[in-house]
């Protein structure tokens, strides 16, 4: 059994996706700080100073602050145009190969074709 989890771990993919995980956690801190640091303030300000992360209502004893959920999607949709905008570029430098050529007639193929021009030559 560690035998079995030790080839698992040492795949290619595996290393791979361990490297995107903590590539991707570096990056949605940098585009945290980014909303939260620079884009909300500035929105904030746009708004007439309107501070997002304070924006909240309460319901009885539950607090619902709908200020976050509005900073979660303002990150979602930067990472989101932020990856696109890198899948494009990589599309871009990185196109796709060409499709293989059509494999030539077959043997029976060629033989159906000569029966074929046969029959047409001698009607």
């Amino acid at each position: 059994m560690l035998q079995e989890f030790q080839k698992f771990i040492s795949k290619g993919n595996v290393l791979d996706l361990a490297v995107g995980v903590i590539i991707g956690g570096a990056f949605g801190a940098i585009v945290g700080s980014l909303v939260n640091d620079i884009i909300m303030p500035l929105i904030g300000l746009i708004l007439g100073g309107i501070d997002f992360s304070g924006l909240a209502i309460t319901v009885g004893s539950a607090t619902v602050t709908y200020g976050n959920f509005i900073q979660a999607v303002v990150n979602f949709l930067i990472i989101a145009f932020v990856i696109f905008q890198i899948v494009q570029i990589a599309n871009k430098l990185n196109p796709p190969p060409p499709p293989p050529p059509a494999p030539g007639p077959t043997p029976d193929q060629k033989l159906l074709a000569e029966i074929r021009d046969l029959l047409a030559k001698s009607k």
